[in-house]
Formats: C-alpha cells, sequence, structure tokens
C-alpha cells in the first residue's frame, strides 16, 4: 500500500508540474519546475529503497546481506538535488522580477493576449 501512494505521489507532482509548465505566466512556469524538481527527488530517493528504521551505513567488514541495509547514495543525491533546485528557483525568481521590470507584464512570451 506504501508503494501505492508513493507512486501517486510522484504522479500527481509529476501531472501538476508539467500542466503549471505550460501555463502563460512566468511565475506558473517555476513553480511547475519546482513541483517536478521534487517529484524527480521522491523518484530518485524511492528508488534507494523505501526502508524505515534500518541504518544506511555498514557496520562492519564482512560479508552481510544488503537487504538489511538502506542505500544511502539517492540520500545524498535528493540533498544534493534540493540545495540546486533551491539556487535554481532563487535564479529563476530574479530573471522573472527583471524581465517584469523590462517588459511591464508577466507573460511568458512577453506581451499581453487581446481578450
Amino acid at each position: 500500500m506504501m508503494e501505492f501512494i508513493f507512486a501517486l505521489a510522484v504522479g500527481i507532482l509529476t501531472a501538476s508540474g508539467v500542466w503549471l509548465l505550460l501555463r502563460p505566466r512566468t511565475f506558473q512556469v517555476i513553480i511547475g519546475l519546482s513541483l517536478l524538481s521534487y517529484a524527480v527527488n521522491l523518484f530518485i530517493f524511492g528508488m534507494g529503497r523505501l526502508r524505515i528504521g534500518v541504518p544506511p551505513v555498514l557496520e562492519n567488514a564482512e560479508a552481510v546481506d544488503p537487504a538489511f541495509y538502506a542505500d544511502p547514495l539517492p540520500q545524498a543525491l535528493v540533498l544534493t538535488a534540493i540545495v540546486i533546485s533551491f539556487a535554481m528557483t532563487a535564479l529563476f525568481l530574479v530573471v522573472l522580477l527583471a524581465s517584469r521590470g523590462l517588459t511591464g507584464t508577466d507573460h511568458v512570451d512577453g506581451r499581453e493576449d487581446a481578450q
């Protein structure tokens, strides 16, 4: 059941991110990119086996069954991706504010549609 909920959460984040990427406003595009990065982070984290209460590091050098341990590599990759996505979101917001200041609109193509 936990795998289904996890897959559903990744799917909803991905679908919401793609939908927001296709919107005409730049802020919605930035939020869509953030949602997609969250979905990818969850996917990478899930590839390390969803285990609760197990240590991530081998304690001794003898031959052990790796099924009793969590994989630390996806955790390290997700932690690095969170830091990078935070910096990229800040950069995108600065570019959004500069673009809005220059063009006077927040549309992706730089012009308002006549309605």
